[in-house]
C-alpha cells in the first residue's frame, strides 16, 4: 500500500498490484492491436504458393492456364464473387511463377522474360498475315545488291556556315536562307516568278511519289489497273460510261431505234439501266401495300381460276384442215374406173382463150396444145 497526494492535495492510498494489473492489460490491448494491424496487412499480400489437387496446364507461350479442378458447389452459392476472384489469383499467380521460371535477359534496363513456342493450337477466322509484298525499288535494290545507307542527321552547310538538319520542317527553313535568290535562265521570260515554280516541282514530285505508293499497294493486292494510273474517285468507269452511251441514244424520238452502232459495240445491262432510259418499259415494283398473305392468296386464286383463251378461227382452220386431208387420203385408197365414157368433164383443162383482138394469153408461160382457130 502507497499514500500519495492526488490533484486536490488529499492523501489517498494506491494498491500497486492493482496498477500493475491494469498497466498490464492496458499493454496486452495495445499488443493485440498491433497484431490484428498486422495481420490485416499479411492478408492482403497472398502467398506465392498454391496447392491444387489436380495439377493445372500451363502454356506459357500464349500465357494460358487450364484449371481441370472441379468447383465447390457451397461456396459458389453462398460468396460466389469472393470465391471466383479467389480461384483467379490462384491461377494467376501459379502462371506468374512459371513465368519466373523462364530465362530473363535485360533490355533497355529492363528485364524481359523470353516465351516459348505455344504447345496450344487457337482457331483463327483469318489465316495469319504474310510477310509484306516488296515494292518495285526494293526488289530491284535486292536483285542489284543495293543497301540503304543510314543518313546522318545533320550535315555542315558551306554556304550558312553552320549545322543543318538532312530532313525535317528545319530543314525547309535553311533552304529558304541559303536560296533568298534565285537566278532566272537566259532562255526564260524575265518575268517569271522562279520561287512559285520551284514549289510546283516539288509538289509534281510529291504527287509522283504518291501515285507511285498507290500502284505500290495496287501491284501487292493484284488488282487491274489501267495504263493511266490511279484516276481517282471523280473519274468514271467502264460501265458508267457505256451506260451514258445508251441512255444518251435512246434519248431520241424514236428512243434510239434509227441510231447508227459503231462495231462490236456493247449494250448497257444491269440493275438501273431500263429506268434511265427514257420511254422503256419499266416493271411494276413488287412492294405494294397490300399484305404478303393477301396478295399471295390473289395469285393463287389467279392461277387456279384462270379459264384457257379458245381461238374460234384457229380452230375452224384446224378442222378444216383435217378434213381435207380425210378426203385426200379416201381418194388415194379409192380404186379407178376403166374405160368409160367421157364427158364433158373428161377433156383436159387448157389456158383461158382470150378475148379477140387483146393480145396472147399467159404472157411470159408456154401455150398448151389445143384447137387451132380457123
Amino acid at each position: 500500500m502507497v499514500h500519495a497526494l492526488n490533484l486536490t492535495g488529499q492523501r489517498t492510498c494506491i494498491n500497486i498490484k492493482e496498477v500493475g494489473l491494469l498497466f498490464i492489460s492496458h499493454k496486452m490491448d495495445v499488443v493485440k492491436a498491433v497484431l490484428e494491424k498486422h495481420q490485416k496487412e499479411l492478408d492482403k499480400y497472398k502467398p506465392i504458393t498454391v496447392e491444387k489437387h489436380l495439377e493445372c496446364r500451363i502454356d506459357v507461350g500464349t500465357l494460358l492456364i487450364t484449371d481441370p479442378n472441379d468447383l465447390d458447389d457451397r461456396q459458389l452459392a453462398n460468396n460466389k464473387e469472393e470465391y471466383l476472384s479467389a480461384l483467379t489469383r490462384e491461377n494467376t499467380q501459379l502462371l506468374v511463377n512459371a513465368i519466373w521460371e523462364l530465362p530473363t535477359e535485360r533490355v533497355d534496363e529492363s528485364i524481359v522474360a523470353k516465351l516459348p513456342e505455344p504447345t496450344t493450337v487457337l482457331p483463327r477466322l483469318r489465316k495469319p498475315p504474310g510477310p509484306r509484298p516488296l515494292t518495285k525499288w526494293e526488289k530491284f535494290a535486292k536483285e542489284k545488291g543495293i543497301t540503304k545507307k543510314k543518313k546522318d542527321k545533320k550535315t555542315y552547310d558551306d554556304v550558312l556556315d553552320k549545322w543543318v538538319p538532312t530532313y525535317g520542317f528545319k530543314r525547309a527553313e535553311a533552304e529558304k536562307d541559303k536560296e533568298w535568290v534565285l537566278e532566272v535562265p537566259q532562255n526564260a521570260d524575265p518575268n517569271t516568278d522562279m520561287f512559285q515554280k520551284k514549289i510546283d516541282l516539288r509538289n509534281e514530285k510529291v504527287a509522283k511519289n504518291e501515285i507511285q505508293r498507290m500502284k505500290n499497294i495496287v501491284r501487292a493486292k493484284k488488282i487491274d489497273m489501267p495504263r493511266s494510273g490511279y484516276l481517282g474517285p471523280e473519274a468514271a468507269s467502264s460501265n458508267q460510261l457505256l451506260t451514258a452511251v445508251t441512255v444518251a441514244k435512246s434519248s431520241t424520238a424514236s428512243v434510239g431505234k434509227f441510231q447508227s452502232k459503231l462495231p462490236k459495240e456493247k449494250e448497257a445491262r444491269g440493275l438501273g439501266v431500263k429506268e434511265l432510259i427514257p420511254g422503256g418499259k419499266r416493271k411494276a415494283s413488287h412492294i405494294t401495300a397490300q399484305p404478303e398473305r393477301e396478295a399471295n392468296l390473289d395469285l393463287i386464286k389467279s392461277v387456279l381460276n384462270k379459264k384457257p383463251k379458245l381461238d374460234v378461227e384457229k380452230a375452224i382452220s384446224l378442222q378444216k384442215q383435217d378434213e381435207r386431208i380425210e378426203r385426200e387420203a379416201e381418194g388415194a385408197n379409192r380404186p379407178a374406173k376403166k374405160g368409160g365414157k367421157k364427158g364433158k368433164g373428161s377433156r383436159k383443162a387448157v389456158g383461158k382463150k382470150p378475148k379477140g383482138h387483146q393480145g396472147q394469153r399467159a404472157p411470159g408461160k408456154k401455150g398448151q396444145a389445143g384447137r387451132k382457130r380457123r
